[in-house]
């Protein structure tokens, strides 16, 4: 199955995060920070918000860091996955 996203939105994956920290500690799954790093899989046509038109600006393999608790997780073939609106994504790291 594939998710094809609709309007200005975006499918992420996110990265897993770190499981030790730079001095070599190991963090149990309950201590470890939300990862705000993914990568897009999927982005969907744009479409008009308010009568102004919205331009996607992401491509599929970009990686970028969005907003904390913005989002709906799902979970396809066992993988999960964010589908996000576009503005809620902060930036691209290139």
């Amino acid at each position: 199955m594939t998710l094809r996203p609709l309007g200005d939105r975006v499918v992420i994956k996110k990265v897993e995060a770190e499981e030790t920290t730079k001095s070599g500690i190991v963090l149990p799954g309950a201590a470890k920070e939300k990862p705000q790093i993914a990568e897009v899989i999927a982005v969907g046509p744009g479409g008009f918000q308010n009568g102004v038109e919205v331009k996607m600006e992401l491509k599929v393999g970009d990686k970028v860091i969005f907003s904390k608790y913005s989002g709906n997780e799902v979970k396809v073939d066992g993988i999960e996955y964010t589908i996000l609106k576009q503005e809620d994504v902060l930036a691209i790291v290139e």
